[in-house]
């Protein structure tokens, strides 16, 4: 068993290793292209059916790159596809979603005190919906709402907002957050698997028979490319947040996540607007910067919306959290629902070591993590995960005041 438990860690390790190299090089390439063709110029020496052409330097030499609406007059000789980092990319993201949230379903992917479900009912719910993602994200695209870039993207934008907050209802905070980037991932990989390379492949075989080919297979291929281009960065929010519990872990997580979806299109704004040489829309970094303040407002659970109120971020002294009032109950709750596995020995199944080397055996151990303690299973839900040892609100109430009662302690 502890060998399989070490096998089963490393195999988690290489397909996390293996997806972000895959994302790098598909987020690289399309960046890359986004930029290019936002940054054609027309000049009037170009070849016939070029659309614009752009010079570039880089690498100690120069490069010079012309763009064709639908295809140039004559097949090259060689021709680069792109399309396996995108494909490569969504099989290791799903890999890992095996590996970690289907693999280990009772701790990662089902939280009983949201819904009480089966392990195998949750893996059912969670692959159904990336299938049905796509199929309704396809049908919009393709429907009269389609031919209008604009109001498609805010039903579309809708319909990603009603999933964060549907998510939430299903699984646990982590998951919840891990299948909204899955769900936007799939439909941006399928648009290049099932949309953008099979246009381009029927454009170049009207090349090769010597027929022309009609151009509403680059203008459609655009449109999927153009999304694609603005739910980049939200989808690497989700799968960086399960690194930070107060991005999913929070009463609000699906609002702070519909307002990820908005930094997303700001961000791309200024650097779809900066390529294009249309200027440099500075108040987006404004908007930007005010939305990001507000997702950390609404991660602290506010007095204004809960009754609670906010703690100061300080480090008390090992004196004041030992000798608080609360900590002889906050030793007792953390022996009870978390020594199981922050222990030099978990005796959790399939947990080897401490997760992320934390032990909670003793007074000095509790006390040095306090803050970690009341990030993570007081002031959001990450901790325990599934809530598998079955932590209360009020226990979760007891962790808050207990912090928040040292640090009072520490700013008097």
């Amino acid at each position: 068993m502890y060998e399989y438990a070490i096998a089963w860690e490393w195999l988690a390790f290489a397909a996390r290793w293996f997806h972000v190299i895959t994302a790098i090089a598909w987020i690289g390439s399309s960046f890359y292209f986004i930029a290019l063709d936002l940054g054609l110029v027309k000049r009037p020496h170009l070849p016939p059916g070029a659309y614009g052409e752009e010079w570039q330097v880089h690498g100690g030499g120069f490069y010079h790159i012309q763009k064709y609406l639908v295809a140039p007059a004559q097949m090259p000789e060689h021709l680069t596809w792109f399309k396996y980092e995108s494909y490569f990319t969504w099989i290791s993201g799903f890999l890992m979603l095996c590996i970690v949230y289907y693999g280990g379903a009772d701790l990662f992917l089902i939280d009983r005190h949201v819904l009480d479900i089966s392990p195998s009912v949750a893996i059912l719910i969670s692959l159904g919906s990336l299938a049905l993602g796509w199929v309704v994200y396809d049908l919009l695209c393709k429907s009269p709402l389609g031919r209008n870039t604009w109001g498609l993207m805010a039903v579309l934008y809708i319909v990603l907002v009603f999933m964060a907050w549907g998510y939430t209802q299903l699984f646990t905070g982590r998951a919840a957050f891990l299948h909204l980037g899955a769900f936007t991932a799939t439909i941006m990989s399928a648009n290049v698997f099932m949309i953008i390379i099979p246009n381009q492949k029927i454009v170049v075989a009207d090349l090769i028979a010597g027929r022309v080919p009609d151009p509403k297979y680059g203008q459609v291929a655009k449109q999927r490319s153009l999304h694609n281009n603005y739910l980049t960065l939200p989808v690497i929010f989700f799968m960086l947040s399960n690194h930070y519990p107060l991005s999913f872990g929070t009463q609000f997580s699906w609002v702070i996540a519909a307002l990820v979806f908005l930094m997303g299109v700001t961000i791309r704004h200024w650097f779809n607007t900066t390529h294009a040489r249309k200027g440099r829309p500075t108040w987006t970094w404004i908007v930007t910067v005010i939305l990001f303040i507000l997702i950390m407002w609404l991660s602290t659970v506010p007095k204004l919306l809960t009754g609670e109120t906010d703690a100061a971020a300080v480090a008390p002294t090992f004196q004041q959290f030992a000798g608080d009032p609360h900590f002889p109950a906050v030793k007792q709750l953390v022996s009870t629902r978390c020594s199981m596995c922050h222990a030099a020995e978990p005796v959790y199944e399939g947990i080897v070591r401490p997760p992320n080397g934390v032990m909670l055996e003793n007074d000095a151990e509790i006390a040095a993590h306090a803050r970690e303690i009341y990030i993570q299973a007081g002031r959001s839900h990450a901790m325990p995960p599934g809530n598998i040892t079955d932590i209360t609100p009020d226990e979760r109430k007891l962790l808050v005041a207990w912090f928040e009662s040292a640090v009072e302690g520490k700013k008097q």
